[in-house]
């Protein structure tokens, strides 16, 4: 950027001033130009977007006030020795910048005024979310699993007629699955690649093992019923007892 095209202050012991007032209609910059000007508000050294003040060396090259002071009175692109250049012109243009949120590829339609964009992006309901998994590495990855599942020893026609739950607990939480039983006709392969059980990822297995999260030691506990439909009612009701 040539210092000639900024209109910079200096706060320091070398003052410039323009001698010549110009009086222009300000309209708001979007589109193509919009993109090509928010490329010029990007900090060098850590790459995001820069806010007032904005600050320059000798040379025109820009970078934000963070930065500023982990470069030890440097500039990062041409290792000039920095003064307290404030451009002031570049500030001015990014007023009347109009960009669409971050988020759009997301699916955000909106537009703001490049200083209030960022405030917009903190409460953007398209933002992403932590996963609330939190033991989880990755909810895609191949990390290690465990897996428990029961098969009830019969065809699938009578398995359907029984329900039955899987609890792992321990450092004072639980976790519950409750199903129907698969028959002991599918495979072993059949009902792991089905996901049809109580699946647990091994910092989670760690987690409910106790101690120093280093030794497995799940203690898994079960239960299974049978469903009673009332003839009267259409409503299954479990018998416990079975």
């Amino acid at each position: 950027m040539e210092t000639e095209s900024m209109d910079c202050e200096s706060y320091g012991t070398h003052h410039f001033s323009s001698t010549t007032k110009t009086h222009a209609v300000v309209t708001n910059i979007v589109g193509p130009a919009a993109t090509s000007v928010y490329e010029l508000l990007e900090c060098p050294v850590c790459t995001f977007s820069m806010y007032p003040p904005l600050h320059q060396c000798q040379n025109g090259h820009t970078f934000c006030s963070t930065c500023k002071v982990r470069v030890h009175n440097r500039c990062p692109t041409c290792r000039q020795e920095l003064g307290d250049i404030r451009c002031l012109a570049l500030e001015k243009v990014a007023e009347s910048l109009e960009l669409p949120c971050k988020y759009f590829n997301l699916g955000c339609p909106e537009i703001f005024p490049y200083y209030s964009k960022l405030k917009h992006e903190s409460v953007c309901n398209f933002r992403p979310y932590g996963c609330p998994y939190t033991l989880a590495p990755s909810v895609l990855g191949m990390g290690p699993v465990y897996m428990a599942f029961l098969r009830f020893m019969g065809d699938e026609e009578e398995a359907r007629r029984y329900s039955y739950s899987l609890e792992v607990g321990g450092s004072g939480r639980k976790l519950t699955w409750e199903g129907t039983p698969r028959s002991i006709r599918d495979s072993h392969r059949k009902v792991r690649d089905s996901n049809d059980g109580l699946i647990i990822e091994r910092n989670m297995a760690l987690f409910f093992s106790g101690g120093d999260r280093k030794e497995l030691k799940l203690r898994v506990t079960g239960k299974i019923w049978k469903e009673l439909h009332s003839a009267d009612s259409g409503v299954c009701m479990p018998n416990m007892s079975s």
